[in-house]
């Protein structure tokens, strides 16, 4: 179980929650800092003061005074009314981890919220419990209102919940689960809405994922080296060492780990190429600066993971209710940008190699890596696929962070649109483990033009582990198949878990 403390949750452990359905519980000192901002919201009811989203309406109806005999009522209005989203619906691991970090935030003791409510969002996650949210509909600012919303009125018995991968109505789920609907208290519907979970949930999934995909790339460009007979000149650790980027660093490590002892690199040490093209060449540079941007922003999302983003702020220590913009979702909108940028370039350079691989006059092996051309396309056309998912992330890559449009009357008038910048990186890394995949698939039928030369041992045991799934192609079939095999070892680690057998763990 994950016990929820005064200690920072990490990546690994909100993963633990989102992927692996591990229980959530908080600790007896977390209750308490909860239970005392809650005493500060009800000597504001006691005292009948004009406190937004506490007495008042909310946005631009913040200047409208709230009787207290219709503050519950304006609690389940302020979720229903905000349950407002589009498209489909976000991924069962998004939704996970999205309802962890909001019990995070909450529970830091500045929300003003019950401890029972509290506690009703982590039966959500205990039960699987999957709210229907869908992914458009928020602007970043004030948070992710809306699909918050969809989250919160599962608390309600309203809205949607997931089964079997599909949306039914929430009321009769909770009943077989034995899953008591609340009735929110004034404050409460403002604290489940009011904050940056969607968008940090998915920033938080993407950059564990993106650990992965900097090591695999690394490995692919090995392979690609080796089917290419590249040199290792370019990553000798002295040419990092007078350019000392630390992900320039990582990268050139990882590769000359990777390829050592290959046989085909030897046999071609004294060959008459020159220099290797960029795309080999400056492997490192490239994938290292990625590797930079990816650490810039697991500092940004580690930081958002554990802060409070409600609004208004109650101040436990002083009683002070504080009316504030901590909802703005500027931090991650500008990060997540950063590296759909970065992660975007892992697949160009990708692209790249193999375009050189399947073109005879680069590569020095048959056209298209198939013995039989003419009669055989071979590996023609994976190159287009590639071509096509790039091309379409050069388009996801628009900066979501540079757009703004006011909303709620002009009251909230600059928006960080950080949830869509988010779900693009997400987009993007699943464009990227595709094309990914086909570099390897490509590489794998390169290599085997080389025989009786061999890799590396690393990219040996990758190779034979590989060629069981997808085998060598004598002739044209079928390669979607073999791309989306591959495509799942990528992404379920066990193409980085061999190969660091030999290697040892991979620098990210």
């Amino acid at each position: 179980m994950y016990t929820i403390t005064e200690k920072p949750i990490t990546i690994e452990e909100l993963v633990r929650v989102a992927r692996e359905h591990e229980q959530v519980g908080i600790s007896n000192t977390v209750i308490k800092s909860i239970k005392k901002s809650r005493v500060h919201v009800d000597r504001i009811l006691a005292s009948e003061n004009p406190v937004y989203g506490i007495t008042t309406g909310f946005g631009e109806l913040s200047k409208i005074y709230i009787d207290s005999k219709d503050r519950g009522a304006m609690q389940r209005n302020l979720i229903l009314s905000h349950c407002t989203g589009v498209g489909e619906y976000l991924s069962e691991d998004v939704v996970r981890a999205a309802i962890l970090l909001r019990v995070v935030s909450l529970s830091k003791g500045y929300s003003g919220i019950r401890v029972e409510t509290v506690q009703k969002l982590m039966e959500l996650l205990n039960k699987n419990i999957y709210p229907a949210i869908p992914c458009k509909g928020s602007v970043g600012s004030s948070g992710d209102l809306a699909p918050l919303a969809h989250m919160a009125a599962v608390l309600l018995g309203e809205g949607l919940v997931i089964i079997d991968g599909k949306a039914v109505p929430a009321a009769p789920v909770l009943n077989k689960v034995n899953y008591e609907p609340i009735e929110l208290a004034v404050k409460e519907g403002l604290a489940l809405i009011n904050g940056t979970q969607i968008m940090t949930a998915i920033a938080a999934l993407v950059c564990y994922d993106a650990i992965n995909l900097m090591k695999v790339s690394d490995i692919a460009a090995s392979l690609s080296l080796e089917a290419l007979r590249g040199t290792l000149s370019s990553f000798d650790p002295r040419i990092a060492m007078v350019r000392p980027h630390k992900g320039q660093i990582d990268t050139a490590k990882n590769i000359i780990a990777i390829v050592s002892d290959s046989g085909i690199i030897r046999a071609h040490k004294d060959c008459d190429k020159i220099q290797d093209a960029y795309s080999l060449r400056c492997t490192s540079q490239v994938h290292g600066a990625s590797k930079d941007a990816l650490r810039c922003t697991l500092e940004t999302v580690d930081v958002e993971m554990n802060a409070v983003t409600d609004n208004p702020i109650i101040m436990s220590d002083t009683g002070e209710i504080i009316s504030c913009g901590n909802f703005h979702g500027q931090p991650i909108a500008l990060v997540m940008d950063y590296l759909k940028i970065a992660i975007s370039e892992l697949g160009n350079i990708s692209e790249r190699r193999i375009s050189r691989m399947v073109d005879h006059n680069l590569s020095d092996l048959p056209a298209f890596l198939t013995a039989y051309p003419g009669v055989n396309s071979g590996y023609m056309i994976p190159q287009y696929t590639a071509a096509s998912l790039v091309s379409e992330n050069k388009v996801l890559t628009h900066p979501a962070s540079v757009d703004s449009i006011p909303t709620s009357a002009n009251q909230e008038d600059h928006v960080s649109m950080g949830t869509i910048a988010a779900r693009q990186a997400r987009e993007i890394l699943e464009n990227v483990r595709h094309v990914i995949a086909i570099e390897i698939m490509v590489a794998l039928q390169g290599i085997d033009f080389l025989q009786p030369l061999q890799p590396g041992t690393a990219l040996q045991a990758l190779h034979a582990y590989l060629r069981k799934f997808v085998p060598f192609m004598h002739e044209d079939r079928m390669i979607s198949p073999d791309i989306q095999m591959i495509y799942e070892k990528i992404t379920d680690c066990s193409i980085v878990s061999l190969v660091e057998k030999s290697t040892g763990e991979l620098f990210y």
